[in-house]
């Protein structure tokens, strides 16, 4: 049998073939690598945490921080994206050196960095979360101006609550947003007691799905009629979530979730076209606006007048067919983007309204420096105003500054004729609540519009 001779190779064979691995290893680092800060990528952090997960025990446990930088977007409008980017980068070198060499820092994305914690008690996770956000609290110099950000950071831990990758974050998001939202700067997932601890989890994709969707999600209408009278003036659309498995949810119980899976910009969008479909149902027969809920995320978004614009134009309304309503303390995560975004829509003639006025703590100065054609009295200020003087002479006096400053002011929690008759003589434009009728349905409210009322409140 004939020996088989081998070829020698060429003298560049082995270099070629070193070449080759050394480009494949470059190519698959670059995957798992963020190109802005050099951090590991969302890629990275899935793969480390999975290997993490295979072995975290109740006695060893894991840990994740999940961070979320405050005004960020702010520095970008104002200063351009380049000193974003600067500022971007400086978060690796601030928050290595405290950081073990086991620990896995990343940046999953625009502002969002994590923090996977090997071996970390809840307790160690929550102490190290705080000294982390100091170090981000920390001004940095770009171009010599001196830029501050804040930091929300959710805690979460595996195996419990959380057992898989995608829980641990979905718990560390829920335990951010509620940093973000309460401004505690640090918050500790704590699973619902009431529903086990992937309930809320739950309720968050289902909410997920139901955005997605035409049959889950709609609006229920509460009448506003004018004082003295009757005529109806305005309809409130509020949200209801027409749930698969746990029946009509309502706003107590959706918006929470929506708040905490960071979907109130999507979820208004949707309120906003089920808004506007109903009221171009009614239009052309009776001019009754409808008015919209805003949070203070859809308060400070740049995007909100254009998007309304074009809701409107879609739909053949007026911007008078449109009221949007917030709350006293919406604007206090960033009063002067709030006021140049509610500002651009009363330019388009939608008006604004002030919900739930007389629960804040600075109602006056939003008068001076908050544009607004309404103001909604709480019902905590008008349900006893027929027994309580008091409470009488506070809806008086703010009636008359009211309409001084040529705002109209409606009277929510009206229960009772009485109490109608009461808000017309001290003043009151417009009421709303059960006396008039509960929320219900679009057809339903449709058919009430036509339907011939007692008059109210004389």
């Amino acid at each position: 049998m004939a020996r088989r001779r081998l070829r020698p190779r060429g003298p560049g064979a082995g270099g070629d073939h070193l070449r080759e691995v050394r480009a494949f290893n470059e190519v698959r680092e670059q995957a798992r690598t963020d190109e802005l800060t050099g951090l590991p990528n969302r890629r990275a952090l899935f793969e480390q945490a999975t290997t993490v997960l295979s072995t975290a025990t109740a006695a060893r446990p894991a840990a994740l921080l999940l961070l979320d930088l405050d005004g960020f977007k702010e520095v970008n409008d104002s200063l351009g994206h380049h000193a974003g980017d600067h500022l971007l980068r400086q978060i690796g070198p601030r928050l290595q050196p405290a950081l073990r060499s086991t620990d896995l820092l990343a940046r999953l994305g625009g502002d969002e960095f994590a923090v996977l914690l090997p071996e970390v008690a809840l307790d160690e996770a929550e102490s190290l979360a705080g000294r982390l956000r100091e170090l981000i609290l920390q001004p940095v110099t770009v171009e010599g101006i001196r830029l501050h950000v804040g930091v929300s950071i959710g805690v979460a831990s595996a195996p419990v609550p959380a057992a898989t990758v995608e829980e641990l974050l979905r718990c560390a998001d829920v335990a951010m947003y509620s940093a973000k939202s309460s401004r505690a700067g640090v918050q500790v997932y704590v699973p619902d007691p009431r529903g086990g601890a992937g309930d809320r989890l739950r309720i968050m994709a289902d909410l997920r799905t139901a955005l997605d969707r035409d049959d889950q999600l709609e609006v229920h209408l509460q009448p506003q009629v004018a004082l003295p009278g009757g005529e109806v003036v305005g309809a409130e659309a509020l949200i209801r979530w027409q749930h698969p498995g746990r029946g009509l949810l309502s706003p107590a119980e959706l918006l929470p979730a929506a708040e905490q899976a960071g979907l109130l910009r999507p979820l208004a969008d949707v309120v906003l076209e089920l808004s506007l479909t109903a009221a171009a149902g009614w239009w052309p027969e009776r001019e009754v606006p409808v008015s919209v809920n805003l949070s203070a995320a859809n308060v400070t978004d740049l995007d909100l007048p254009g998007k309304v614009a074009q809701a409107l134009l879609r739909h053949g309304l007026p911007a008078r067919a449109l009221t949007l309503e917030l709350v006293e303390d919406t604007l206090m995560t960033d009063p002067e983007r709030g006021r140049q975004v509610l500002g651009e829509l009363r330019r388009l003639g939608v008006r604004t309204s002030i919900d739930d006025y007389g629960t804040g703590y600075s109602s006056l100065a939003y008068l001076r420096n908050l544009p607004a054609d309404e103001l909604k009295l709480d019902r905590s200020l008008t349900h006893d105003v027929g027994t309580d003087p008091r409470a009488a002479m506070i809806v008086r006096h703010t009636v008359a500054l009211a309409h001084d400053l040529g705002i109209s002011l409606v009277a929510e929690g009206v229960e009772d004729d009485e109490t109608a008759e009461v808000l017309t003589a001290l003043g009151c434009d417009v009421a709303q609540g059960y006396a008039i009728a509960r929320p219900m349905p679009v057809a339903d409210f449709m058919s009430w519009l036509r339907a011939p009322r007692p008059v109210l409140g004389r």
